[in-house]
């Protein structure tokens, strides 16, 4: 029986050995080869084309459609011409706002970074950017919920609960309400 239990703790030890050499010392490991620390390749994409990355999921999941998804979904929601029409200004306009702000706060990532890299962050330097970068996904934030909010005006209400279950959301109180700007 000790022969047993000494087997089986040698093969722990040989087998915890060899995931120790095979797991990487963090989760970030690799992430020093980025071009902003902070922000993944997709993340840098997605800002510089103004997608949404998820910043708009209260407005998403409550009911409030987003400016891109209707479009996409423009035939199954049997848009009007003029419905198609005034939602891709809104797309139009959301992505002329939120294109310049990705832009900027990858800017404000990269500054923060060179403050780290060239060793002159200050406790001052530290919170003016890091405010500033707070500001800027804020306004990022603010501007797809407000276009959100604008397509929701320009929908039926049941173009709304379709919209719903095409994008496989469960019907919530969200999806349940009423508007002022509904037809």
């Amino acid at each position: 029986m000790s022969r047993l239990c000494l087997a089986i703790a040698g093969t722990l030890a040989v087998s915890t050995s060899a995931q120790a050499q095979h797991a990487p010392a963090s989760p970030y490991a690799g992430w020093e080869h980025r071009a902003v620390k902070a922000l993944s390749d997709q993340q840098i994409a997605d800002l510089r084309a103004g997608r949404g990355m998820g910043l708009a999921l209260p407005a998403e999941l409550n009911g409030y459609p987003g400016p891109l998804h209707v479009l996409e979904l423009g035939d199954q929601l049997r848009l009007t011409k003029e419905q198609r029409t005034r939602v891709q200004e809104l797309h139009a306009a959301m992505n002329a706002e939120a294109i310049p702000l990705g832009e900027r706060l990858i800017g404000q990532e990269a500054d923060l970074e060179r403050q780290f890299v060239s060793k002159s962050v200050t406790p001052a330097s530290l919170q003016a950017a890091t405010v500033e970068i707070g500001a800027t996904q804020g306004a990022l934030r603010l501007a797809h919920l407000r276009y959100h909010l604008s397509t929701l005006d320009v929908l039926t209400s049941d173009q709304v609960r379709l919209y719903g279950e095409l994008r496989g959301y469960q019907a919530s109180e969200g999806h349940r309400h009423g508007s002022k700007g509904h037809h």
